[in-house]
């Protein structure tokens, strides 16, 4: 049984009366305490409902990655690749067996195909799919292929880059001369261009092939829509969306993977490895233009 203490030299309405007050301070103390709990409470509910709209949204990013990593691939985007302002697919090489690859198996009789006399240079090929390439494709092919070379690492200025026939290029060596993996010999008359070592990335237009003008069935979905493009400037300029901001790659210090952050924050789009997939080899610079 609880004990109550009383003080024998003050009369009972005054130990009531010490009793009264106390119990008054309690309460005080009681509401005090409800109310502060019932601060906690709200806080906490607070606290809880942004770790919700947090874990939604962090939900949503992920389903976006997800879709993102579902969409098909074509099978060129193994290669270098990017469409050019007249709508045709251009391919090329990312080391000696891709080199290999393409000119073995994806270069067809009326296709074209680039270079440079420089070691550690791609092979580009237009795919021209029995049209007549024009002179915008011609040089922006030479400026991927230049892009994409060797030139770009060292800090050059530009190189030559030349095409020819596909009938002209031969993994028939020479009498006295070995032909290394992803090289060819290149036999007859040369086609040189002086290219531009400037490259753009941005996403790409969600069109119709026909409204794109590109050399895919009139009707089918673009091939680029909602997906990061990379390639020479004026190709970029007329594949890429409206709305998305188009970034010029020009030769700087920059790392790879910083260069990636900063253009997937200001694309919205892409994984890092895709942009780093799309980048020339060595150090860059990213010029926003628009």
């Amino acid at each position: 049984m609880p004990q109550i203490k009383l003080y024998i030299e003050k009369s009972l309405e005054e130990n009531a009366g010490i009793y009264y007050d106390e119990a008054k301070k309690l309460k005080k103390k009681i509401e005090g305490a409800k109310e502060a709990l019932k601060r906690h409470y709200s806080k906490l509910e607070e606290l809880q409902k942004k770790a919700a709209q947090l874990e939604a949204k962090e939900a949503v990013k992920q389903s976006e990655k997800a879709l993102l990593s579902a969409k098909k691939k074509e099978w060129y985007e193994k290669f270098r690749w990017f469409y050019s302002s007249e709508g045709f697919l251009c391919i090329g090489g990312r080391d000696s067996t891709s080199n290999e690859i393409i000119i073995k198996k994806h270069t067809d009789k009326d296709d074209i195909v680039f270079h440079t006399d420089m070691a550690g240079s791609p092979f580009f090929v237009v795919k021209a799919e029995g049209k007549k390439v024009g002179e915008s494709t011609l040089q922006e092919c030479a400026d991927a292929t230049a892009c994409y070379s060797r030139a770009w690492k060292l800090g050059l200025a530009t190189l030559d880059v030349f095409y020819v026939k596909p009938e002209q290029v031969s993994k028939e060596p020479n009498p006295g001369e070995y032909v290394a993996k992803g090289a060819f010999i290149i036999r007859g008359k040369t086609n040189y261009l002086q290219p531009e070592l400037k490259l753009a990335i941005s996403v790409g237009k969600n069109t119709t092939n026909k409204e794109a003008g590109n050399n895919d069935k009139p009707g089918e979905e673009n091939k680029v829509a909602g997906k990061i493009i990379a390639g020479p400037v004026s190709a970029v300029k007329k594949n890429a969306d409206k709305d998305a901001k188009i970034l010029l790659i020009i030769q700087g210090n920059e790392k790879p993977s910083d260069i990636a952050k900063f253009v997937q924050r200001k694309l919205g789009a892409g994984t890092l490895d895709e942009i780093i997939a799309m980048l020339p080899t060595g150090g860059c610079k990213i010029v926003v233009e628009k």
